[in-house]
């Protein structure tokens, strides 16, 4: 489909790209992303998630022993640094509890998390059992960059893509998650665009939905008006409700 490359040439692809991420590359650069799908999952702009990850990447904290070896005042000055003033007591602790988890459990190792699950829903659960605050907002963010990396990332379809998606007459409205996945997914093997992955797609998809199709004003063109056709009278459309909009 050619709305599917329109949306690929005027958009950004895959977050953890965009931060100098290859997470197909090794298990340290799957760290990394969860490190940052942690900050995006907080309730704060994705801009400013964003900047206290390279704030933690210019200090070199991005593993479990490097985030414990911080401590919490480090911890907090970091995230104070990226813009998190609100939520830098919390999310110290948080930080602090994830990653002693995975070093008890797992050896320090997401890799070994995921060989120890038995399915899908069963790597979403050993995600959100490291500790309190990583909940199915912060799976899906971290998860659906995996999906052409770890078998078993099969987090549904996010409500921001499937705005999108709907909007761009990608997707009838009104599906389940799940088969709102397996739906854009067919629609990408019909369609796929050299040089980039269905994760590229919908993290796309995500930042349209964001940024245009659930505000009811925009401030800014949107850069597929042209290929959705929708009018003005329908630029207040929601998306379904979400525990976190994340990025």
């Amino acid at each position: 489909m050619e709305v599917i490359r329109e949306v690929l040439t005027r958009l950004p692809g895959r977050f953890s790209t965009e931060l100098g991420i290859e997470v197909a590359a090794g298990p340290g650069e799957r760290q990394k992303w969860f490190l940052a799908a942690v900050l995006f999952g907080a309730r704060i702009s994705g801009r400013l998630a964003a900047r206290t990850y390279r704030v933690f990447e210019a200090a070199g904290v991005l593993t479990p022993p490097a985030v414990l070896k911080t401590g919490w005042d480090g911890l907090v000055a970091l995230l104070d640094e990226g813009g998190y003033a609100r939520y830098d007591f919390k999310t110290a602790t948080k930080l602090l509890n994830l990653m002693e988890s995975l070093e008890r459990d797992y050896d320090g190792d997401l890799d070994k998390l995921a060989a120890a699950a038995t399915d899908p829903r069963d790597l979403e659960r050993r995600l959100m059992a490291l500790g309190k605050g990583v909940g199915p907002a912060t799976v899906n963010i971290f998860l659906r960059e995996l999906r052409d990396v770890w078998p078993l990332a099969r987090p549904p379809l996010g409500p921001l893509a499937q705005l999108a998606a709907e909007h761009l007459k990608l997707l009838p409205p009104g599906l389940d998650p799940q088969a709102a996945l397996a739906a854009l997914e067919e629609a990408w093997r019909a369609a796929p665009v050299p040089g980039s992955v269905f994760a590229d797609l919908e993290a796309a998809l995500v930042r349209l939905g964001r940024d245009f199709c659930r505000k009811a004003r925009l401030t800014r063109p949107c850069p597929l008006a042209a290929v959705c056709g929708r009018g003005p009278e329908s630029l207040g459309a929601k998306p379904k409700p979400s525990p976190k909009s994340g990025s």
